[in-house]
């Protein structure tokens, strides 16, 4: 029987309520590092291999050891451990692991249900909760069926005793497999499963829910409630309890009405159908979301819940507008101030800051945000969304760590492969972003059409552009166009990643020497930007080189004009553009001036990050101005 609790050194480690305690505080780990700590636990004393923690922790995952060994060095700062002198793991050179601290252990014999919620290995698995079926089919109450999973799944993972899938990779697994079960908890790595229904009558409703063993069938716990429609929270609640109850687990007296919920049924309603028009991503259901989530402030002013979807569908809208020369940025001054006003209703509400934070990188408030993100991933160390952006929000080895533990979290997530190939570019380490691309750009392929939370795109851009900085101009033309057929218009970032991708090619068609087609590709990419400085200096190059227009007068004072507005509204990308002017006019000192104040004046974070990688600025790397430029964004990126 695997033991159930831990004593070593100042911890307890405590498998049933899933956490590490040391005195009366809880460590703040994720559920992957937890899972590598038990198994190190379960065979302290014993080498445990790479090979076989890396099957254990990422079943099936292409992961590479490098995420092992971030794990590892995670797990060791969160025990305070030195990997030069450790008290606790010890690594076997090119083998594995080794736990070496004296441990005590403490088993229990659980009950019947109970067992079944542990893996072979002894660890929790996971649960998802799928939509709750609508039996009636009746249109006006089909906004509970995920409504109803949302609220369940929060009320299962605020007890703190399951391990909780999120329910927007519930929702993104559910379209990849259609309506198999057993494909949609493969793919989430998830044993167990909460399924339900509700049926409406007039004014009361039924729900019914089992919690069912996902490769046996086997129904592990049942729960019915039913009563008045307007009791919906307490019903939801009921469920939640008759589940726990039958596996077991010690439920509290009926929690108090919190802030973030709400006791009005209409600002529920019209929260849950706001939500689902922004978790789209679709720019084209923004205003509607915002009209929704208004509809739910005016009927309960204190539900915070509602003030943060307010703040990501300003936050949506004007990152759909950011790639131009005026962005609208009163869009963002609005979901900061929605944001705020979540966290001052529900300080514990971990959405709330996680919404704020990625609103303030926004405004390059950085210590604020990185301030924000933190709180939110301490208030839920194992939401994947929270920990992304908490790699958004910082820069350098702690973007890398959060990118890695988002990845621990979600390994489909093709983004936090982009997070990483930022820093190494910054770093001027091109190889190692190259490898980490054509790992993301693999996800990003698989995700395209599935409409998941945060978008795959740009990961075959950025490869492009890293492959034309390495002087592969064929693989990096094949890659900018396949970012630019991947990328869908409507969607948050598609018509941006389409146009950096038609700008990359013009770039490249330069390169190959065809000023002719890279005209075309410049000219396409103003198509959708029609101010695009850098697209109007390509013009001016590609027609230099195929004798159609040696002055370029018109576009580089197009490309002037276009400075003038972007030095207003966008300063960091204005420094660069400038950079790019005045190195298309030959004047290479002046351009590594404009990089040099940039990286003085910017705040902490990632500005400049592609200028190892800018096309347009390839002649300045054989200058040794340019080279201490470089130098600099790379400190600031340590």
């Amino acid at each position: 029987m695997a033991a159930v609790t831990f004593r070593f050194g100042r911890f307890v480690a405590d498998r049933t309520a899933y956490r590490v305690v040391c005195g009366d505080a809880a460590l703040e780990l994720t559920p992957k590092l937890l899972d590598l700590l038990f198994h190190l636990l379960d065979r302290a004393g014993s080498l445990v291999t790479k090979e076989e923690l890396l099957d254990s922790l990422w079943p099936g995952a292409n992961v590479t050891e490098n995420a092992l060994s971030q794990a590892v060095s995670d797990l060791r700062h969160a025990l305070d451990d030195d990997a030069g002198a450790p008290t606790f793991i010890k690594t076997v050179a090119r083998r594995g692991y080794r736990f070496i601290a004296p441990v005590e252990t403490e088993n229990a014999r659980p009950a019947a249900s109970e067992h079944a919620l542990a893996s072979e290995g002894g660890h929790g698995r996971a649960i998802a909760v799928m939509d709750f079926v609508n039996v009636t089919g009746e249109a006006d109450s089909a906004w509970l069926s995920a409504g109803i999973a949302e609220t369940v799944t929060g009320d299962l993972r605020a007890l703190g005793h399951f391990r909780v899938v999120d329910r927007w990779r519930v929702m993104e697994a559910t379209r990849r497999a259609g309506g198999s079960l057993q494909e949609i908890c493969t793919d989430l790595r998830a044993g167990l499963a909460v399924l339900g229904s509700y049926q409406q009558s007039s004014d009361r409703i039924r729900i019914t829910a089992r919690l069912v063993d996902v490769a046996s069938g086997e129904a592990l716990a049942d729960a019915k409630v039913d009563g008045p429609l307007d009791a919906i929270f307490v019903l939801q609640d009921q469920v939640v309890t008759q589940l726990s109850s039958e596996l077991g687990v010690a439920v509290a007296p009926a929690r108090a009405l919190t802030r973030r919920d709400t006791p009005s049924l209409e600002a529920f309603r019209a929260f849950s159908e706001g939500w689902v028009r922004l978790e789209s991503l679709d720019v084209r259901e923004m205003p509607q979301a915002i009209a929704d989530f208004e509809r739910a402030a005016a009927a309960d002013p204190r539900y915070a819940l509602a003030h943060t979807g307010l703040a990501n569908a300003a936050i949506v809208l004007y990152e759909s507008t950011r790639s131009e020369n005026e962005p609208q940025r009163e869009l963002l001054d609005r979901a900061v101030q929605h944001a705020r006003h979540a966290a001052a209703l529900d300080d514990s509400l971990a959405e709330a800051h996680a919404t704020l934070a990625h609103a303030l990188v926004g405004r390059w408030q950085m210590h604020e945000a990185v301030a924000a993100a933190r709180r939110a991933v301490a208030l839920e160390p194992s939401n994947w969304r929270h920990v992304f952006r908490l790699g958004h929000a910082c820069w350098g080895d702690e973007r890398l760590r959060a990118a890695t533990n988002a990845l621990a979290l979600y390994p489909d997530f093709a983004f936090a492969h982009f997070q990483i190939a930022m820093v190494h570019v910054a770093r001027g380490h091109l190889h190692e972003a190259e490898t980490v691309l054509r790992q993301g750009a693999a996800v990003q392929d698989r995700q395209i059409g599935r409409h998941g939370r945060y978008p795959a795109l740009g990961l075959h851009w950025l490869l492009g552009l890293v492959r034309l900085a390495q002087d592969d101009v064929d693989e990096a033309i094949e890659e900018l166009e396949r970012e630019r057929k991947l990328a869908e218009p409507h969607r948050l970032y598609g018509r941006e990643y389409a146009m950096y991708a038609l700008h990359g090619t013009g770039a490249a068609l330069l390169r190959a020497g065809k000023p002719r087609d890279a005209i075309d590709r410049f000219q396409d990419a103003l198509q959708l930007y029609p101010d695009h400085a850098p697209s109007h200096l390509g013009l001016v190059l590609a027609g230099r080189a195929a004798g159609l227009n040696p002055s370029g007068a018109d576009a580089l004072n197009q490309a002037d004009r276009a400075l003038v507005t972007l030095t207003q509204t966008r300063p960091i990308e204005a420094a660069i553009v400038r950079a790019q002017i005045l190195a298309a006019r030959r004047d290479f000192g002046g351009a590594a001036a404009s990089l040099g104040r940039l990286l003085l004046d910017a705040p902490p974070g990632f500005a400049g990050w592609t200028l190892p990688v800018e096309p347009l600025l390839r002649e300045l790397h054989e200058t040794t101005a340019f080279t201490k430029v470089l130098d600099r964004l790379a400190d600031r990126a340590q």
